[in-house]
């Protein structure tokens, strides 16, 4: 995957949790979110009054945009690498816990685990069976009991 694909990949999927990110999807939209605030960042403009913050401050937008494709992005690898989502809160763990993160998100692609697609829901509800039914059409009753429930 190169790193426009990469990119596009990840926006496109900005709110999907599911599935799996490769190694090279993960790391180049890590490298795009870097040279993103790093880009935005040289934008400060220094004055004899003072530093005015404007890439400071464009480089945080930047960080609201991608707050949520980066977290997806994360847990899709974490699942591709054979760890849960739940690896993600060892970021809380000062020095020794972004080390174990980074660790895990530079694992291999597991290709023993099975991920399988969440089921989708039909379009029509009433198409669906009634619990317990096994799915077969009762003939609608006939006479005056026709519009009362069952």
């Amino acid at each position: 995957m190169t790193f426009t694909q990469s990119v596009q990949t990840v926006f496109r999927k900005y709110a999907e949790f599911t599935g799996r990110a490769s190694r090279s999807e993960f790391w180049w939209f890590v490298l795009f979110s870097a040279i993103g605030h790093a880009a935005l960042n040289a934008f400060n403009v220094f004055t004899p009054q003072g530093t005015l913050y404007l890439g400071a401050s464009m480089s945080g937008v930047f960080g609201i945009i991608t707050f949520l494709p980066s977290l997806a992005v994360t847990v899709r690898r974490l699942r591709d690498a054979g760890h849960g989502w739940a690896d993600l809160f060892w970021i809380l763990l000062p020095i020794v816990g972004l080390i174990v993160l980074v660790v895990h998100l530079c694992d291999p692609s597991r290709t023993d685990i099975v991920v399988t697609p969440q089921p989708s829901a039909p379009a029509d509800a009433s198409a669906r069976p009634a619990p317990g039914s096994t799915g077969q059409h009762r003939a609608a009753p006939t006479g005056t009991d026709q519009h009362r429930p069952a």
